[in-house]
């Protein structure tokens, strides 16, 4: 049985962040998680190549970005739709 999406994203997030995905926790931001702004850049690159989408995030500019980046929830929860948008 392949993982869903949710633990496939966490898995990434984990692997970046050199943390166990149980540690990784839908409230945390990337900074509660050990990920800085290239850490971001490299989880959305693998997240990318993971489910073969295009993230709308521009790492120069984030802020201006329709992809929420505020929380691991919210990052989760844009990448779902993004998955079922393809699908």
């Amino acid at each position: 049985m392949t993982d869903n999406v949710r633990a496939r994203i966490i898995r990434i997030i984990a692997d970046q962040a050199m943390l166990e995905p149980e540690q990784v926790k839908l409230d945390m931001t990337p900074e509660d998680v050990g990920i800085d702004s290239l850490g971001l850049v490299r989880s959305i690159f693998a997240i990318e190549e993971e489910f073969d989408i295009s993230v709308p995030f521009n790492a120069n500019e984030p802020e201006k970005s329709d992809f929420d980046i505020s929380t691991m929830g919210s990052i989760i929860a844009a990448v779902e739709k993004l998955v079922a948008d393809k699908a």
